[in-house]
């Protein structure tokens, strides 16, 4: 079986060749990301590996299939960059639907850590032996109302990293997980009650029509003066003009972020020598309250074993009996994970 693998970066290699070469898959590592100027190099190979940032759009797709590839093998959970709607009855596309949700939860809860107690900025000025504690006053967390929006299993596991700080969480989710609110520190709520009560707002939701920019500026009104707003799922999740619009206002207390919309352009690359031609992002990243990671969260040695070990079984288990309980579908206008584990 062989595999183009596009938009490589040096931590992926060690455990998908590892799992490959016990199944019996043979990588190809392209540095480039997947798009309709790059398409062609998958010709050759029964299916492509793909990431957050790769465009498997119409014409991909349908280049895809003329160069006879079979799977396209997302190495994460989220698809939105993938026209599921083309793909279904075109090609078979597999996800990652879980990898190490502690991961994710734990980078929120770091990124949380080091806003509210300027952990960033003590780390700067000792550098330079400045010991001052001046502008370094942070808040507890102890008593704080965390607003949760999504409560599958990167939720669920902040919710109980807030839990373990004495914290109450305000939980928002289409569909809630049973057993989850116990009435009293857990509840679920409506959205504009959670804008309204939380100090803190913490997204843990697929990116969807419905959830498309669902922290915007209307949102961001019904919030409390000085709210914190973080963001370890997809960037679309938030307006960032209207994010940053309310930082200026004061409205928005503080922001910490590890995904952002038009992140593509720029994240995993380095261009600390080039000017940011983001005029959102560079603003984002000058204020003083805003932390911005470029979508490490997932970045942990588990993580990246568990990825490369489900998409390996994937493609093994596509293209040897053409049923994997991964592949995702299109059907009724709904995008929906396979109950029979084939499509088509």
């Amino acid at each position: 079986m062989k595999i183009a693998f596009f938009d490589t970066k040096p931590y992926d290699k060690p455990s998908f060749d590892k799992y490959g070469e016990k199944a019996g898959v043979e990588f190809k590592y392209f540095e480039t990301k997947l798009n309709k100027d790059t398409v062609e190099l998958a010709q050759g190979f029964d299916g492509v590996c793909v990431f957050v940032n790769d465009t498997v759009d119409a014409y991909v797709i349908d280049r895809l299939v003329e160069l006879g590839v079979k799977v396209v093998a997302l190495r994460c959970a989220g698809f939105n960059n993938v026209d599921m709607k083309h793909a279904f009855g075109k090609i078979h596309v597999l996800r990652v639907p879980a990898y190490s949700p502690y991961a994710v939860a734990e980078h929120a809860m770091a990124l949380l850590l080091t806003s509210i107690r300027r952990i960033h900025k003590a780390y700067i000025r000792t550098k330079d032996f400045n010991f001052s504690l001046s502008g370094l006053t942070g808040f507890d967390l102890y008593g704080k109302t965390v607003g949760v929006i999504g409560t599958g299993r990167i939720g669920r596991v902040f919710i109980d990293i807030c839990r373990g700080f004495g914290m109450k969480i305000l939980a928002y989710d289409k569909f809630p997980s049973e057993g989850l609110d116990n009435g009293d520190t857990i509840r679920y709520t409506e959205l504009d009650e959670l804008f309204e009560k939380s100090d803190i707002i913490s997204l843990h939701c697929p990116l969807t029509e419905e959830t498309h920019h669902i922290i915007d500026k209307k949102a961001l009104e019904k919030c409390k003066k000085g709210v914190v707003i973080l963001n370890t799922s997809r960037g679309a999740l938030v307006d960032a003009e209207a994010l940053l619009e309310a930082i200026k206002s004061r409205k928005v207390g503080a922001a910490c972020l590890d995904v952002y919309e038009e992140e593509s352009d720029f994240f995993f690359e380095d261009y600390s020598g080039h000017i940011m031609e983001d005029d959102t992002l560079a603003r984002l990243i000058s204020m003083p309250n805003v932390i911005v990671t470029s979508h490490q969260a997932f970045l942990t040695e588990e993580a990246l074993s568990n990825i490369a070990e489900t998409t390996v079984n994937n493609i093994v288990q596509y293209l040897s009996v053409s049923q994997c309980p991964n592949e995702l579908c299109y059907r009724s206008g709904n995008t929906v994970d396979c109950k029979d584990g084939k499509c088509f």
